[in-house]
Formats: C-alpha cells, structure tokens, sequence
C-alpha cells in the first residue's frame, strides 16, 4: 500500500479521521484506505518484530499477564499455531469472544479496533493468511504464540539467512 501518496496534510487528515467514530462516516472509502494502510503497516512492524527479537522475551502491553491468563481460561483447548477462522468468525465463536473481550474494555487501549491476524503462525502476512480481528483478540493470540513457542520459527527463520551468512 502506497502510504508514500500522502502529503503532510492528508496525512494528518486520515489520522484524525481514524480518531472519529466509525458511524459518522459509512463507508467513506477513503477512511477504509486510512484503516488498511494503518493495519498494514501494524502488521509490518509486528512482524518485522518477531523475526528480530525473540518472541518469548516480548511483552506487547502493560497487561500481558492478566491477557494470557484470561485467554487460557476462557479459550483452554484453542489451537492457536494454525488458527480456524471459525474459532473467531462463527456465530458460537462470536458469543464466547464477545465477554471476553469486554472485559478488557478501559484495561487496553483500543481493545476493540480492527486488526490483522495471520492465521498460521509460521508464515508472513498475505492475503490467504490473514484474518480481520479485534485488538485484544490479536493481543490475546500473540500473547500466546510467543509464550507458548509458537512465534519461535517466525524468529529463527530470520536467524538461519543471517548465520550461513556469518559461517559462509
């Protein structure tokens, strides 16, 4: 996505565009261009942090704990390596999100804005493994992931190129 297209000015505009609730602007396509590029470029940064620290040493919000140990109570038996877009999209799945996520309304920020999610942990962000999400979802699950090794292959993958390069 071209975020390079915008000027200062239109910048700024998007920025506070994002800032307005969702329902003063239907479907101006210009804010879901705004959303887009922002959830994109999250998903670069998130991504290009994992290949770059271990995931296991990462703490992504100030309430990483509390996150964790909701998630697990409420979602035990959840396979979060290779997620099922069922598991967070189905009308069952969505009645067992939903509390789940309001509970941490006024605990994290934005808990409930959009966002992406791969849905194999292994691999990148592309179109086919990726899945919209809430913030807390993404929280909970990547929380997940780099404490319970998930993320570990994403990290050193990026490590394998760098040391046949140093050994080579």
């Amino acid at each position: 996505m071209a975020a390079a297209g915008l000027g200062p000015g239109e910048a700024a505009a998007a920025a506070h565009a994002l800032s307005l609730p969702a329902e003063a602007f239907g479907n101006d396509p210009r804010v879901e261009l705004a959303w887009a590029m922002k959830a994109h470029q999250h998903a670069q940064v998130y991504f290009n942090l994992i290949s770059s620290v271990d995931p296991k040493f990462l703490k992504l919000t100030k309430v990483d704990d509390q996150i964790y140990g909701e998630f697990r109570k409420t979602f035990r038996d959840l396979k979060i390596d290779v997620l099922d877009p069922e598991e967070l999209k189905s009308e069952p799945a969505k009645e067992k999100w939903r509390p789940f996520c309001l509970r941490f309304e006024g605990v994290v920020e934005d808990f409930n804005y959009g966002t992406l999610l791969r849905l194999d942990c292994r691999r990148d962000y592309t179109e086919e493994n990726t899945i919209f999400a809430t913030r807390i979802q993404f929280f909970a699950i990547e929380i997940a992931r780099n404490r319970e090794g998930c993320n570990s292959v994403v990290y050193s993958s990026a490590r394998e190129p760098a040391a046949a390069t140093a050994s080579g």
